[in-house]
């Protein structure tokens, strides 16, 4: 079975894009709680740090993590058609 690189590719810029939308909501509305969440995923104490959410770094964010995802779903599609 061959994957469509394409169309993984576009899949999971969509998939990314969403999770950013949905993280960044939950940076908006819930801060300090996002914060812990965040310092437990990277084992680190963020308990003194602050988020510096603007619209400039949302959407650059946005494009940024879903090109990366879908270049790479594209390269990772694209070697999974070589193999036999």
């Amino acid at each position: 079975m061959k994957l469509n690189s394409n169309k993984f590719a576009f899949a999971t810029a969509a998939a990314f894009a969403i999770m950013w939308v949905i993280c960044s909501l939950l940076v908006v509305f819930l801060p300090s709680t996002s914060m812990y969440a965040s310092g437990y995923m990277m084992h680190s104490d963020f308990s003194n740090m602050g988020w510096d959410m603007h619209f400039t770094g949302f959407f650059v964010g946005l494009f940024l993590w879903a090109f990366t995802s879908g270049v790479t779903a594209w390269f990772v599609a694209a070697i999974y058609n070589t193999q036999l």
